[in-house]
């Protein structure tokens, strides 16, 4: 079986959502980009990416009640699935492995 992939964008996408510890939607995703990675991602980018992971089948999305103060648009929020946690899981396994060998390679 192949093997989905993530990029460097969507990797820290999918973490900032599971960092989040309250509803998860664009603008919080930005807002922990910016406060927690130093990275300013423009909001458009950010909805791109939430729409190539749900596809991929990382993340679900549902639309949120119509809000007065949003023009009378809703929120998509999102959350992970099983599979972009286990995903997770996985990229951060292979990433200490070769980060444990870079120390010990360049230890004197």
């Amino acid at each position: 079986m192949k093997r989905k992939s993530l990029g460097e964008l969507e990797e820290l996408i999918l973490l900032a959502i599971g960092a989040i510890q309250s509803t998860v939607y664009a603008q919080s995703i930005q807002d922990e980009m910016l406060s927690h990675a130093k990275r300013r991602i423009d909001i458009t980018a950010i909805h791109a990416v939430l729409r190539r992971l749900e596809t991929k089948g990382f993340i679900d999305s549902e639309l949120g009640g119509i809000s007065k103060d949003r023009g009378g648009r809703s929120k998509r929020f999102v959350k992970l699935t099983v599979e972009g946690r286990t995903l997770l899981d996985e990229t951060i396994l292979i990433r200490m492995e070769f980060y444990k060998r870079l120390l010990k390679n360049s230890q004197p």
